[in-house]
């Protein structure tokens, strides 16, 4: 590589040690945030090739197609890169409504009230339906 060279734009991404950045993926229409996950190269890269959301799943050890078994994939709208370069936010259509593993919209239904969380948000379809 030369010094004129162009640095690749997955090169200006900040790594961690494992070499995984979290993503949090947002939805397009409402801004809410859906859920976080963690990307690879490979995962970060895919993504913008394929325009859907592509994670790196760290208890499977392997990629992960976002919807792959439960049919919610996640439609990228556009990528973005914060100011120190180590959290990527996906903007995405959710197909199907559904980003939670739980059959939630959003993986963060639980709010605190002070003194405990509770769970603020509906099932919107039973994970054992999803999951078959």
């Amino acid at each position: 590589m030369t010094d004129n060279a162009p640095i690749s734009w997955l090169d200006q991404v900040k790594w961690d040690d494992k070499g995984l950045v979290p993503a949090i993926a947002q939805d397009a229409a409402s801004g809410r945030i859906l859920m976080m996950a963690w990307m690879n190269r490979d995962a970060l890269a895919l993504t913008a090739q394929e325009g859907r959301a592509i994670y790196w799943s760290r208890s499977r050890g392997k990629l992960w197609r976002k919807g792959e078994s439960s049919g919610h994939v996640q439609k990228l709208h556009e990528m973005r890169l914060d100011c120190d370069a180590d959290v990527v936010l996906l903007s995405v259509e959710q197909l199907g409504g559904i980003a939670c593993h739980t059959g939630r919209e959003s993986c963060f239904y639980r709010q605190f009230d002070g003194e405990q969380w509770h769970s603020v948000d509906n099932v919107i379809k039973d994970p054992d339906e999803i999951y078959q």
